[in-house]
């Protein structure tokens, strides 16, 4: 099947998202006991629109910074250099007490130890994400976009962020834009809030084009049954992925795409790595492949990425799960949380089992 996207749109991809950065020790080291650190600036849902920067498309992000900060200045340069165009406001700190970007602090892990990630998100600028900062009838109907790709990150950070991203939704569909909703629960942003975020997740998935979203995704922020218990690796779990799919597709029949990635770790370094995806009647299966990881951290984004770059690219539908299965391989490879594919060469490569050298 074909998804028909919106002819003459300026953008083929928008993302809204709260920029941070991301401290990670030297060579895979634990933060607690280093002094060395990479600074990079980083958001998940920025990390899905890479794959499609980075290969030519268009795209643009929506997002707040802080006035004046050096760490915005950071932001702003490096979704630059990933070829993104932003939109957003520049808000007074208020004081040393006031906004700042959230810091994520996680080491790699390596071997048997695994990776630790801290998020210091007090204060965070993105939670102000409000839709009366931006004219989404010049966006959706005068730029003109194909797909939005929306998080439950995003979805669920505060209630404005929640009423922005549901707005997103509404005017997308008004506009013939398609939809992708990675659902993307977290325990600690849906604490208190379960009922509301409920109801907002279940609207924003009755109108997606394109649902995203693992076992607890499912389960938690749309009430579906998970998979039943298979035997021993994430390979033998495939029927009941399949079967909670279907329960999803029976509950949100205005989608026609579902996906899970599937993933079992043997150490830090060592994954099994595959996928499913469900378009139309049609199922896509990618049986879980051994991969090498430096940092594990970005690969689903990678994968959802790339899926999106086939559907945007109008490729057959057999070949939207093999993209992003390679694109989050790729991920895994770079010290960023982000795939940097060089060319779609590179990325079927991967998918080929091809490491040799390209001279």
């Amino acid at each position: 099947m074909k998804i028909e996207l919106k002819k003459d749109a300026a953008y083929a991809l928008l993302v809204p998202t709260s920029m941070g950065v991301r401290l990670t020790p030297h060579n895979g080291q634990p933060v607690h006991c280093s002094d060395n650190f990479m600074m990079q600036a980083t958001s998940a849902e920025t990390n899905v629109a890479s794959v499609s920067s980075f290969l030519g498309m268009k795209v643009k992000v929506l997002t707040t910074f802080v006035k004046d900060s050096p760490i915005a200045a950071f932001i702003k340069s490096n979704l630059r250099s990933r070829n993104m165009d932003f939109e957003g406001k520049d808000v007074d700190q208020g004081g040393p007490w006031g906004y700042r970007h959230q810091f994520n602090i996680a080491d790699s892990g390596y071997g048997s130890r695994g990776p630790r990630v801290h998020n210091d998100r007090a204060g965070e600028i993105g939670r102000t994400l409000n839709v009366k900062d931006f004219d989404l009838d010049r966006v959706f109907g005068k730029e003109g976009v194909q797909i939005i790709h929306l998080s439950g990150l995003i979805g669920a950070l505060s209630p404005d962020t929640s009423k922005f991203c549901l707005e997103l939704a509404r005017t997308a569909k008004k506009y013939g834009t398609k939809i992708s909703f990675d659902l993307n629960y977290r325990a600690t942003f849906w604490k208190g809030r379960e009922q509301e975020l409920r109801e907002i997740f279940s609207e924003i998935a009755g109108i997606a084009d394109i649902l995203v979203g693992n076992e607890e995704d499912f389960q938690l922020c749309l009430g579906i049954q998970g998979p039943e218990a298979g035997g021993k690796g994430i390979a033998s779990k495939i029927d009941s992925f399949k079967e909670m799919i279907n329960r999803v597709k029976k509950a949100y029949p205005n989608a026609s795409v579902f996906a899970t990635t599937l993933r079992e770790v043997i150490n830090v370094n060592r994954h099994f790595w595959g996928c499913i995806m469900a378009e139309g009647d049609n199922w896509h299966v990618v049986e879980p492949r051994e991969i090498t990881v430096l940092d594990r951290i970005g690969g689903g984004d990678g994968f959802v990425g790339g899926m999106l770059y086939a559907v945007l690219k109008g490729w057959d539908a057999e070949k939207w799960p093999q993209f992003g299965w390679a694109t989050g391989a790729l991920a895994t490879t770079h010290l960023t949380d982000y795939g940097q594919p060089a060319d779609e060469d590179q990325v079927w490569s991967i998918w080929k089992g091809n490491a040799r050298v390209k001279r």
